[in-house]
């Protein structure tokens, strides 16, 4: 996604307090008129933080459309001009009705309109809801006849958004495409914003999907497969070896293929296949098919699936290929275990 060349068509702003501790919900009596400098400003703000390729979808758990927030947007949607407004106080009344956490901080609420945004190569339109809680000190310079002047104030740091969601208009049916941002709460607090204010479920995606199976890949090495068999360290660091250079060489991951080409034996290639169904079921994640491995998840691969092997407090070992060059052993006399590493060169 990209929001480089978005134009921000109409912003509405309001105040939203804690209800909880008593504070004001204060609606804007209109639409905020735009201009180019403010417009431009407000755009850095608003999507610079979104960065990353997770993305949601509006939930219920009937159906989509009994979702306060997603029918809000949907009537935005069918008229931004005529409807904004509107849904904007509603959208920032079903914040102040949820803000009732103690620690859930009052703040603005920006609800926004948004054209020419780019999301898995369409440009569509977005509704953009976004929450400024903190301020910060800053000073200003200025001068005064032969000398200059300073004053402090308090304001918003443009490269700070707390929190904000930009919901595209693309995939109505199934809940929109949603991406989101909560860089402040913690604890109890941030399930509000993204649980109860907006109800949305983590879209199954290739990216969320490609995420899973690597979940489903490292726990099988290094959860199951020692509980299960008598495995070594170096046995597992080569289990996870293999896997990393399947996800490196293709681009569709198969239950199947994965299996074949990872696992030693039919016994542990249905071992697996049951573990990932179970893994599946429980999370309630669809890993059936075929599905094109994600690329920017697969980034955290070499992080994700690395081969470490630590011993004591004194030594880490980093293992990326060729167990036959690795030798464990146990010195009796010692009372101590050992791995021999067999090079050829040191660099």
């Amino acid at each position: 996604m990209t929001c480089a060349d978005a134009v921000l068509e109409r912003l509405v702003l309001h105040k939203v307090g804690n209800k909880e501790k008593g504070d004001a919900l204060i609606l804007s009596a209109t639409p905020y008129i735009l201009n180019a400098d403010i417009s431009s400003v407000l755009l850095h703000y608003f999507t610079n933080p979104f960065k990353g390729s997770q993305y949601y979808v509006f939930s219920n758990e009937g159906d989509v459309s009994y979702n306060s927030m997603y029918n809000c947007v949907s009537r935005i949607f069918d008229d931004p001009k005529q409807n904004l407004y509107e849904e904007s106080c509603n959208i920032a009344q079903h914040l102040y009705d949820v803000s009732l956490h103690p620690n859930i901080k009052p703040g603005e609420l920006y609800v926004t309109y948004m054209t020419k945004c780019f999301l898995d190569g369409e440009v569509v339109d977005a509704v953009g809801i976004f929450k400024s809680e903190n301020k910060e000190t800053y000073i200003k310079i200025y001068p005064d006849g032969d000398n200059f002047d300073i004053e402090q104030d308090n304001g918003i740091n443009i490269n700070k958004l707390d929190k904000g969601c930009i919901v595209f208009n693309k995939e109505r049916e199934d809940g929109y495409v949603v991406a989101v941002v909560d860089t402040t709460s913690r604890g109890n607090e941030a399930v509000y914003w993204v649980d109860e204010f907006l109800s949305l479920r983590v879209r199954q995606d290739s990216y969320y999907k490609t995420e899973r199976v690597l979940d489903v890949c490292k726990g099988f090495v290094m959860d199951y497969l020692p509980k299960e068999y008598d495995i070594s360290k170096a046995d597992q660091a080569e289990f996870l070896n293999r896997s990393s250079d399947f996800f490196r060489e293709n681009k569709q991951f198969q239950t199947d293929t994965f299996a074949e080409k990872v696992m030693e034996t039919p016994d542990l290639q249905e071992k697996f296949k049951a573990y990932k169904d179970e893994f599946a079921k429980e999370y309630e994640v669809d890993l059936q098919e075929d599905f094109t491995l994600n690329e920017d998840a697969l980034k955290k691969m070499t992080r994700y699936l690395r081969s470490v092997i630590k011993l004591d407090k004194n030594f880490t070992l980093y293992i990326h290929g060729r167990r036959d060059r690795v030798e464990v052993g146990e010195d009796e006399e010692r009372g101590l275990r050992y791995y021999k590493l067999y090079f050829e060169k040191e660099s």
